[in-house]
């Protein structure tokens, strides 16, 4: 088996009504996701090391807990380890950019129901954009519409 037998990925028709999934893809929990960032930072990496990590920017975790963790996300094949000795080692068998696709779509379809139109709208009505940010927005959405087929009456993200 290889990293790559375990991505977070998913196989989305055009009409985005069904989702067919290829592999098994790990549900991660928000404090998994602490660990398994340090691991995709720096692998293969020890078990200790994870703690120091972990420790520096939360003094409050146990070393029981970063195990049980650990132990989870062996068991839901995010992560994979080596022992060598009394040294255990972890490798990530999950990308980083898969499963951060994953948990956008879930959260776009949990909040939006999978639509990326009212998700924008309402982030953009929500939150204070300076000049920049608004441009930088209309040229990623210009962006991403060039090469597509231009449907009459459609309009430019251009202003």
């Amino acid at each position: 088996m290889t990293r790559n037998d375990y991505g977070c990925s998913l196989f989305i028709d055009y009409t985005r009504k069904h989702r067919l999934k290829m592999k098994s893809k790990p549900k991660i929990s928000e404090t998994e996701w602490e660990i398994m960032r340090i691991v995709w930072m720096k692998h293969p990496v020890p078990a200790r090391e994870i703690l120091a990590r972990l420790k520096a920017a939360d003094a409050s975790w146990h070393p029981k807990t970063m195990r049980t963790l650990l132990a989870r996300l062996v068991q839901k094949k995010a992560l994979g380890y080596e022992a060598r000795g009394r040294l255990y080692v972890y490798s990530p068998l999950v990308n980083e950019q898969e499963c951060l696709a994953t948990a956008s779509e879930s959260f776009l379809d949990r909040f939006f129901g999978g639509s990326l139109k009212p998700m924008l709208a309402h982030f953009v009505g929500k939150q204070q954009l300076t000049k920049q940010e608004v441009e930088e927005l209309r040229n990623l959405l210009n962006k991403a519409g060039e090469g597509k087929d231009k449907q009459p009456g459609r309009k430019s993200w251009k202003q």
